[in-house]
């Protein structure tokens, strides 16, 4: 069965997906390079040091915003950490940085391109856990050091602890930042407050349409942070909907509008990946 479903996969992605999730697939399935994966990221890569160009694809400016700066930061972590590329992100990141000591949610450059309505900004957009928490907790997991990273890490600390939210998404950046932050024992005792957070904020219907959060949402693998706020069964639940949730044509579908044909095709291709690294982290694949 597993086997069937990679080699399904394989042809959606082969058909339909960007030549970035193609390179992906290669190096998480058949042995592909770790070098042509970063070349195939190269080309999201701006002269001001971030990363743009739709490279999270609902957004179509070719400018370089916050989200894509964790986009490319979870390629690295996949295929192998690269200092120096890092290094030109942070010092992006830091020109970008509010007084506050975190980044926007999303740019005002963003409005020369299509894009989804959520990606809509005021003029001066304030410090935002999503994507700072994440983009730090990245960074912490690879020991890396910048004066960006010392900035955020304080914003984070003072923004995190205590947290109060409607947004799932910034709930999921911030347990990044717990996971991965040098500080253990101050995590574990926020962490505790925000778990609770999470499991109300859960779908734990397999089956619920639309844009949810299930648990493989905040926990894709078994040693995810949030794993521990799950029972087994419910893990094993929704991993056979993950299973059972290829399209016929070998790919897993999205949850939300897409801003384009081509657009709803390259997310396709970006959360067809990440389902088959959920089945292979789960022992599935």
């Amino acid at each position: 069965m597993s086997s069937k479903i990679l080699e399904s996969a394989e042809t959606f992605i082969l058909k339909n997906a960007r030549l970035l999730e193609r390179r992906l697939f290669a190096f998480h399935f058949r042995g592909g390079t770790r070098q042509n994966v970063l070349a195939a990221l190269s080309a999201y890569h701006n002269d001001d040091g971030g990363f743009g160009n739709a490279l999270e694809p609902d957004k179509r400016t070719p400018s370089s915003q916050p989200i894509d700066q964790e986009f490319a930061l979870r390629i690295l972590d996949e295929v192998g950490f690269d200092a120096e590329l890092a290094g030109k992100l942070c010092d992006f990141l830091m020109s970008i940085t509010t007084e506050e000591g975190g980044i926007p949610f999303v740019l005002p450059s963003v409005r020369d391109a299509p894009r989804a309505e959520w990606w809509n900004t005021e003029d001066h957009p304030p410090a935002s856990i999503n994507p700072t928490a994440s983009i730090a907790g990245l960074l912490h997991r690879h020991k890396f050091q910048h004066a960006w990273l010392e900035k955020a890490t304080a914003y984070c600390w003072r923004n995190i602890e205590g947290l109060q939210t409607e947004s799932e998404h910034s709930l999921l950046c911030a347990t990044l930042f717990l996971e991965h932050t040098p500080d253990r024992e101050r995590a574990e005792r926020i962490f505790q407050p925000l778990g609770e957070q999470i499991k109300k904020r859960t779908s734990f219907d397999p089956q619920a349409p639309g844009y949810v959060f299930n648990p493989l949402t905040w926990a894709p693998g078994p040693d995810s942070i949030c794993r521990r706020l799950f029972e087994q069964d419910q893990i094993e639940l929704h991993l056979k909907a993950l299973a059972d949730g290829q399209q016929d044509d070998g790919g897993w579908p999205i949850s939300w509008q897409a801003v384009s044909p081509a657009c709803e095709m390259e997310y396709r291709g970006v959360v067809t990946i990440r389902a088959l690294k959920t089945l292979k982290a789960y022992g599935r694949l």
